[in-house]
């Protein structure tokens, strides 16, 4: 009876453990005194690692990550509140409560009291170039984007086709079966190389979220054009678009190409050149790292055109033991955005930014084709290294976007070997479109280390990276990674299908 209990009881050990390797602690931090969840929140694993909140206040990590480094903590701070230890054995599935922390006036407060606001800004702007990296870098990295599209206007007008199965009926089933609304999730553990002049990218695991049945019927209506293109069409002919006074050749070849290798990527199969994941995810990054305030070709130029706001201390704050000034920042007749400065009142870097802009960013508008860059916002949160210089840690960026075409389209076939007539084929509609698109970015960099020429000259990009399709959330996708802990509505998507399933 002994020898059955004892043995009982390893086993009993034996799933507890087996169950917590790769176990994922999801939890969230909470205002102690309001109750409401703090974004951005860092959460410190080991000196120089850790993962910060989502907006909803959640976060995750892996008991693996901490059980190899012997941790048994985690630390909370968040600007304004108290730096808090937690046992890792009280966080699974919990909330853990932090409070704002009284700010004490330290020698670091009286010794800087007396400078004024352009005294502050003078000094980070003279500061800058020694307060942040701009060699080459390698950071470990985990980058979710989610693409929201909505399109308020879909005219397509059929003129006349040389064509027979290209007639009005056709035309009018292509406009039908295009969504309307649209959402798109892709994630990437990735390891991004480079500074602002050259970039390489590495991409370890990664996932798109999306519901095909938005493009089963556009599917069946590309084979459909498809099979209409290969039999009427000529061999060696081209294929003249013009709309307006504006005209583009392409070979026949190349459109065919172009629509199966499309297909191709959205199915998931290796490409032989770059697929279209690695190359979003990677111009993307490239974006996001070089449009910080400090970049020399940003949008968000309230350090370099400090001219054009005007900025206003509100409060001292504390980070980190750190003192922290306060900066509303507002515009001036030519400046875009409004927000919040929070600058380190020792080196005078500034270790978070929120911004947003206030007027229209950019607008065009000629021939029938339109673009609005409507919104421009987003926070970005910097981590000061062991030698003295900052980088990001985090990212969350926002853009809306109006997109708009209304004009003529005449789509003409022509191949010069055939006798007779040049023009082969003509297919002319009119179209009046108006979209929208609402695109999110968040990254986290888990690491960043300087590296030299020759290390990134040796890292290696995978180009044709696969990743994995996903019809709806998954949890156990990113079991044994930290990533940004997905928002409500992440998690409660799934495709038609999946919810006719359930």
């Amino acid at each position: 009876m002994k020898k059955n209990k004892i043995t009982l009881l390893l086993i009993g050990l034996g799933f507890i453990f087996s169950t917590a390797t790769g176990q994922t602690i999801r939890s969230k931090v909470v205002d102690k005194k309001t109750n409401q969840p703090i974004p951005y929140a860092t959460i410190q694993i080991g000196e120089n690692e850790g993962v910060v909140t989502n907006e909803e206040g959640s976060f995750n990590i892996t008991l693996d990550d901490i059980q190899s480094k012997k941790i048994d903590s985690i630390y909370i701070s968040s600007m304004g509140y108290a730096t808090v230890g937690v046992s890792v054995q009280s966080i699974t599935d919990s909330i853990i409560y932090i409070e704002p922390k009284a700010i004490e006036l330290k020698s670091v407060f009286i010794s800087n009291k007396n400078l004024d606001i352009d005294d502050i800004i003078d000094n980070v702007d003279d500061n800058m170039e020694d307060n942040y990296r701009s060699d080459l870098s390698k950071k470990r990295l985990f980058f979710r984007e989610t693409n929201t599209n909505f399109i308020k206007k879909m005219d397509l007008e059929f003129k006349k086709s040389t064509i027979e199965e290209i007639d009005e009926k056709l035309i009018d089933s292509i406009s039908k079966v295009i969504p309307k609304n649209s959402v798109f999730y892709a994630e990437a553990l990735c390891d991004f190389y480079g500074n602002e002049d050259k970039q390489k990218l590495r991409v370890i695991k990664g996932a798109r979220l999306y519901d095909k049945n938005n493009n089963g019927s556009i599917e069946g209506i590309f084979k459909k054009m498809e099979k209409i293109f290969k039999d009427n069409v000529k061999p060696n002919s081209y294929i003249k678009f013009r709309s307006g006074l504006f005209s583009q050749k392409v070979q026949v070849d190349s459109i065919l190409k172009n629509n199966q290798d499309a297909k191709d990527i959205a199915d998931g199969i290796e490409n032989p050149k770059e697929n279209l994941f690695f190359k979003s995810r990677k111009m993307n990054l490239k974006n996001l790292f070089n449009q910080t305030f400090y970049q020399s070709d940003t949008k968000l130029n309230v350090i370099k055109n400090s001219g054009r706001y005007e900025f206003e201390r509100v409060d001292y704050t504390i980070l980190d033991d750190v003192g922290v000034y306060v900066i509303k920042f507002t515009p001036k007749r030519r400046g875009d955005f409004k927000g919040t400065l929070y600058v380190n009142t020792e080196d005078f870097a500034i270790i978070r930014i929120d911004y947003q802009n206030v007027k229209r960013l950019r607008s065009f508008n000629l021939l029938g084709l339109s673009f609005q860059e409507n919104g421009y916002s987003g926070t970005t949160i910097f981590k000061k290294g062991s030698d003295g210089k900052y980088d990001v840690k985090f990212i969350e960026k926002v853009t809306e976007n109006k997109f708009g075409v209304d004009r003529p389209l005449s789509i003409i076939e022509k191949n010069k070997y055939v006798k007779g007539r040049n023009k082969q084929n003509q297919v002319s509609l009119d179209l009046d479109i108006i979209s929208y698109a609402k695109n999110k970015y968040e990254v986290i960099v888990f690491d960043a280390k300087t590296i030299t020429e020759g290390e990134y000259k040796s890292s290696k990009e995978n180009k044709n990276v696969e990743s994995t399709y996903l019809s709806k959330y998954n949890p156990d996708f990113w079991k044994g990674y930290n990533i940004i802990e997905p928002n409500t509505a992440i998690k409660q998507f799934k495709t038609i299908d999946e919810e006719i399933e359930e």
